[in-house]
């Protein structure tokens, strides 16, 4: 069993891995349609050389750099340059707005900016330009400026190429502690403008830590390859998809995109995955729907690995369930695995709660599928199930090692250790209301079960309260909703009224095949008036109402205008639905279901 050494910075962590990997690839992307790959030398020697070239153009320390780039190799490289300079990082989504760069550079007083390319610049610059401090830009590629004035250019190769460093002396000139910030990781959240989270290198070295402490216990810790997919502006990206594959020396793949996740997941047959639960669902639904059309042997044998799944989970495994499960391990289980690459360890599930039965599918189906439970407050991994421990589904696992968690009076979950952030930058209002006494105030409801694993029944401030004052929580039901093949997306609401109700998106394929066969002409405005489309929704969300209470159960619905998406602002760069945009969009129109 491996363990990780002790690092005074991400930095250390990073040329110490650098130093051990040599000439072995570190980071891939796909060029010219072949996958190419970075040295770990040669990253450290871009890290050192990057480093370097920040401090000659006049960074300082503690000086703040946004990143704003898709995932990428100089993604990774950049973010290393920033804190090797002993400046802090600012990442910020590919999908923001002006306003939105505009705000997180005016609140994080970035002087620096590195951007990717112009189609990202064309929506930075202007908000660069109405800045106060930030002077400063540097492409990755040619940003196509005619000319420099307030703001100075530079170019990211030629800023390396410029200051060649030796990783040794860059390495030597970062003696910064695990408690200084690293970076700075603004929360993308359900309401009100993004905050700043201050996250010190302790905070993710005691993530990285705990993270590679799961896999070396419970899996073996070997040659680790990651898949990078999910934004790396994200905290679970960040310390999952790149801080933890650095701590375990692992090799890291780059997505094309998630059009082309599929494929890139069969060629380069990652370990471990960072995903988020949204992504299985439209995974499990697209498993589904392909091997009913394999015929009925295809379909009885994925209905019998799910059966012996769920009765696993429950405890209930019957006596034919072990030569059943046999013959399923050298038939189905072992296709689905090849669709996955055939050699994944686990995939690891974040950034929203996860309906059990979509973790229960995929481990039936010889997927090991890990929920874990963070906020970027806590840089951001709390706790993550562990085969160890017993997976249990309606659970997010044990805390990491050293990290303390308990329940309040008033059942919200606190959580202290060196993962918890100092604050929010420059809101010490909002820094004394979720930190009390070194404690977390997480705004999630909780509760631990015997073998110490947490397990969330809702956020604090998003449960619904009837008229009756009866508890409702909003997620459970809308995962639910969602598992139906009818529902691609939903949002219930019922605060201070006598029923829940609900936005529903239908799902475009299902929609699809319901017109082919109904030949009903695909428009899809005016589905939302055609009694036989609205019926057959209907029927789904009364399948889910036969499994909630009476105060759960969503009497009325109506259909949305359109997908909830992150460019409708109905999305946050993570997919969590943001409440708050779809009342001010759709509160008329769900109020007046309490009036027919």
């Amino acid at each position: 069993m491996r363990k990780l050494e002790h690092f005074p910075n991400l930095v250390a962590m990073f040329f110490a891995r650098a130093r051990a990997g040599g000439d072995k690839p570190f980071l891939w992307a796909k060029s010219g349609g072949k996958w190419r790959s970075i040295s770990w030398r040669e990253a450290a020697e871009r890290v050192a050389g990057l480093s370097a070239g920040l401090k000659a153009i006049g960074l300082q320390p503690g000086d703040r750099v946004m990143l704003v780039s898709e995932n990428r190799p100089e993604w990774c490289i950049s973010d290393l340059g920033i804190m090797a300079a002993g400046c802090i990082t600012v990442p910020t989504y590919t999908t923001n707005t002006e306003r939105d760069h505009a705000h997180i550079l005016e609140n994080s007083g970035a002087r620096a900016v590195i951007v990717s390319n112009a189609k990202l610049a064309k929506t930075l610059l202007p908000a660069v330009l109405r800045s106060s401090q930030a002077r400063i830009v540097i492409g990755l590629e040619d940003l196509r400026v005619g000319q420099s004035g307030a703001v100075v250019f530079h170019n990211w190769d030629k800023l390396i190429a410029d200051h060649p460093t030796n990783p040794e002396a860059a390495e030597a000139a970062a003696p910064f502690k695990r408690e200084d910030p690293a970076c700075i990781i603004y929360t993308s959240g359900t309401g009100g403008a993004p905050r700043g989270v201050v996250q010190h290198h302790g905070a993710i070295l005691h993530n990285v830590n705990g993270c590679c402490t799961v896999i070396s216990e419970d899996f073996g810790w070997e040659d680790e390859v990651f898949l990078s997919f999910l934004p790396l502006s994200h905290a679970y990206e960040h310390t999952g998809g790149q801080h933890f594959p650095i701590g375990l020396g692992a090799q890291i793949y780059y997505a094309e995109g998630l059009d082309k996740l599929a494929s890139n997941i069969e060629e380069t047959r990652p370990t471990i995955m960072v995903v988020v639960p949204r992504l299985f669902e439209v995974l499990r639904q697209r498993i589904v729907k392909q091997v009913e059309k394999q015929g009925k042997l295809a379909s009885f044998m994925m209905n019998q690995a799910v059966g012996i799944g769920s009765r696993k989970a429950a405890g209930k495994r019957g006596m034919l369930d072990m030569p059943m499960d046999a013959l399923l391990g050298a038939t189905i289980k072992p296709r689905i695995g090849k669709r996955f690459g055939g050699r994944i360890k686990a995939m690891v599930s974040g950034g929203a709660p996860l309906n059990p039965e979509i973790g229960i599918f995929f481990d039936s189906l010889g997927i090991t599928f890990l929920q874990g439970y963070g906020q970027t407050e806590a840089a951001p991994v709390i706790s993550c199930n562990r085969p160890s421990v017993g997976l249990k589904h309606d659970t997010v696992g044990p805390p990491l090692a050293n990290t303390e968690v308990r329940i309040a009076d008033d059942g919200e979950i606190l959580v202290r250790g060196e993962l918890v952030m100092h604050g929010y930058w420059h809101n010490e209002e909002e820094t004394r209301r979720v930190l009390k006494d070194g404690w977390l105030h997480t705004g999630d409801i909780g509760e631990i079960d015997a073998k110490g694993r947490i397990k969330i029944t809702d956020r604090k401030k998003d449960l619904i309260i009837n008229d009756k004052g009866d508890n409702v929580a909003p997620q459970k039901v809308e995962g639910m909703l969602t598992l139906q093949p009818e529902i691609l997306q939903a949002m219930i609401t019922g605060d201070r009224k006598p029923y829940m109700v609900a936005v529903l998106v239908p799902d475009p394929e299902w929609t699809q095949e319901f017109c082919a066969k109904t030949g009903t002409v695909c428009d899809f405005a005016a589905l939302a008036d055609n009694p036989a489309y609205r019926m057959a929704l209907g029927e789904a969300v009364d399948r889910v109402n036969k499994d909630l209470s009476v105060i759960e159960r969503v009497r009325r619905f109506i259909i949305a205008d359109a997908p909830f998406a992150i460019e409708n602002e109905q999305l946050t760069p993570s997919l969590k639905i943001r409440r708050h945009v779809l009342k001010q969009v759709y509160g008329a129109r769900l109020d007046a279901l309490y009036k027919g």
